[in-house]
């Protein structure tokens, strides 16, 4: 049987012509931009950290922190959930999380004070100053500085943004720290309370507070930045669209409405004494169920966006017949990781994870290409995801062909005349009654011949 030829060296990898780089200046390399990055997230995290303890107190402090920390897991989890079909890199959570508990919180208490001192001390009326603050001052403030946690997402990790998921998860997690920091504030503010005036139990501030912040609204604060985030996914989405000038209006469209949905939640304290339980039962709620079922929805249309698109890759030689239909189905991607942790350990788990990831990414990638949405760098970064795949494949496949026969639904019973030969017709190469299928040896091309730029129809 013969071979096919190896295949070749991304474009920019070592070895290649292509991989020489001009020397950089030093403020241009990458250790630098992350030193950077990370001293001033350390130091934002230090000075909200003395600011928060020294208006609540190291009891207090320590009381909000335990309770305030109850519900980060589960809403973490949430978006990481919606994020399994093509997951981001960790260290794009872990500064989002970060952005928000250190800096938009800095930022926030920061310019809120000065804000509210300010109008007090110019219109003489403290009470007025603390409305105006909490209602008009503080989502403004509040939803830019989480914004530009996505923003810098969006410029400088554009490869891991592509959509509408993207940035629901940037923005979840970046509203997720920053909820975190300020639960911490109020529950030991209201712990001090408490302590001066003797409540103790279910009648407390402490308890009251708890019960409004991290019971009833632990998805406030992520529900009023997922807003901006789904703008910019959109932005995202948008991508090599001819029309460019329309990529500029989402992301700003978003952040407006998350100052005014925020602006009503905040105000809803002084619409009357069931102000705040009717805003919450005719908005949050709906507004929470309206955006969960469209991120939900949006995350099935990836599935099905990578069932369409692989094939192309399955008749080039690049993936078996059974990939397609295991990578579109969230429970096969599991069984696959399962099966190579039983049979060869961990680390094969992590690779087959790995290979699903590359092969959601190469979907993804192929769709904008059809779409005439594809960048300047569509080759480059198709041939990269290609070798990616192929350096994982011998893990990788055997597994996945393993998830695709045990999901197939089984055969239907033989009818006389019906099919060939009287068996239900199946795709090739998956499914408990098929013939397995050898695999390819190697690529029968490079990659799929088309053209990604053509205008779509």
């Amino acid at each position: 049987m013969a071979t096919c030829p190896p295949y070749p060296t991304p474009p920019g990898a070592p070895g290649t012509p292509g991989g020489t780089s001009r020397h950089a200046h030093w403020w241009q390399r990458r250790w630098v931009r992350y030193g950077a990055l990370v001293t001033l997230l350390a130091l934002s995290g230090l000075v909200i950290l003395a600011l928060v303890r020294r208006q609540t107190g190291t009891e207090g402090f320590l009381v909000g922190l335990g309770l305030a920390v109850l519900p980060v897991p589960l809403l973490t989890a949430a978006f990481r959930w919606l994020d399994r079909v093509e997951p981001g890199p960790w260290r794009n959570l872990v500064f989002a999380f970060a952005w928000g508990a250190c800096a938009a919180a800095l930022i926030a208490i920061v310019a809120n004070s000065f804000a509210t001192h300010w109008i007090a001390t110019a219109t003489a009326d403290p009470d007025g100053a603390d409305t105006l603050g909490a209602t008009v001052i503080a989502p403004v403030v509040e939803e830019s500085a989480k914004a530009a946690a996505v923003l810098l997402v969006f410029l400088f990790r554009r490869r891991d943004f592509t959509g509408i998921v993207d940035g629901v998860v940037i923005a979840g997690v970046t509203a997720t720290g920053f909820a975190f920091t300020e639960n911490i504030l109020y529950l030991g503010n209201a712990f001090g309370t408490d302590q001066l005036t003797g409540d103790r139990g279910i009648a407390s501030v402490t308890a009251a507070t708890f019960f409004v912040r991290v019971i009833m609204s632990p998805f406030a604060h992520p529900l009023f930045t997922v807003l901006t985030g789904i703008g910019f996914g959109i932005a995202a989405a948008m991508s090599g669209n001819r029309r460019r000038r329309l990529r500029l209006l989402p992301p700003p469209a978003g952040l407006l409405l998350a100052m005014g949905m925020h602006a009503l939640w905040n105000g809803s304290a002084t619409f009357g004494e069931y102000g705040f339980f009717a805003v919450y039962a005719a908005i949050m709620v709906p507004a929470f169920a309206l955006l969960t079922w469209l991120v939900v929805w949006t995350r099935q249309r990836e599935l099905r966006t990578v069932r369409e698109e692989l094939p192309a890759y399955t008749a080039a030689g690049w993936l078996t017949p059974a990939e397609p239909f295991a990578l579109a189905s969230m429970r096969a991607r599991r069984l696959a990781r399962d099966h190579a942790r039983r049979h060869l350990g961990r680390q094969a788990a992590r690779t087959v994870a790995q290979y699903e990831a590359y092969a959601t990414s190469l979907a993804f990638l192929r769709h904008r290409g059809r779409r005439g949405r594809a960048g300047a760098d569509f080759a480059v970064r198709e041939r990269e995801l290609l070798h990616e795949l192929w350096r994982r494949r011998e893990v990788a496949q055997p597994a996945l062909d393993h998830a695709a026969r045990m999901t197939t639904p089984p055969a239907a019973p033989p009818w006389p005349g019906y099919g060939v030969h009287g068996v239900h017709p199946r795709p090739l190469g998956y499914g408990p009654y098929s013939p397995a299928t050898p695999y390819p040896h190697g690529p029968a091309a490079p990659y799929p011949s088309y053209n990604p730029y053509r205008t779509p129809s």
